[in-house]
């Protein structure tokens, strides 16, 4: 006995909380420094977006990734570049691993977010600013977005 509007409730009420977290969790990520970013989460998000052609993935984690480079005042768009970089040179190798169901979101997190740092350090050399200081707290922002991909 459900009635048309919990049924309605129940399936717009995941798509509230997921819109309020793509909106509001970079903005609480540059209030409080110890929460972490999600680069690599999120980018991976946008693979299975790109490879499985679901749209809301794509979606989501653009909007993510873009609303956090934005409220951090990162270079625009150097995660998507990332991403997409990695998708096209070194995820079609780790198809070698797709009978391991946690090793290749695994392992694509942990490049996609070391490939960021690299790309991100390489940008603060070529233009001589200081957009990431690499500290504890990067590093713990590195491993809980690592244990995030126990979680899908």
């Amino acid at each position: 006995m459900h009635s048309p509007i919990m049924k309605l409730i129940r399936k717009i009420l995941p798509w509230i909380f997921v819109v309020l977290f793509i909106i509001f969790y970079p903005m609480l990520i540059s209030i409080y420094v110890f929460i972490p970013l999600m680069i690599g989460f999120m980018s991976y998000i946008l693979l299975l977006g790109i490879e499985q052609m679901r749209t809301p993935y794509i979606v989501i984690s653009l909007v993510y990734l873009i609303n956090l480079e934005v409220n951090l005042s990162l270079p625009l768009f150097l995660t998507t570049a990332v991403t997409i970089l990695f998708y096209l040179t070194l995820y079609p190798k780790l198809d070698v691993l797709k009978k391991c169901k946690v090793c290749v979101p695994l392992l694509s997190v942990i490049f996609i977010d070391l490939l960021y740092v690299v790309f991100l350090l390489g940008y603060d050399f070529i233009f001589g600013e200081i957009s990431v200081v690499l500290d504890k707290l990067l590093i713990y922002s590195l491993v809980a977005d690592i244990l995030m991909v126990f979680l899908l």
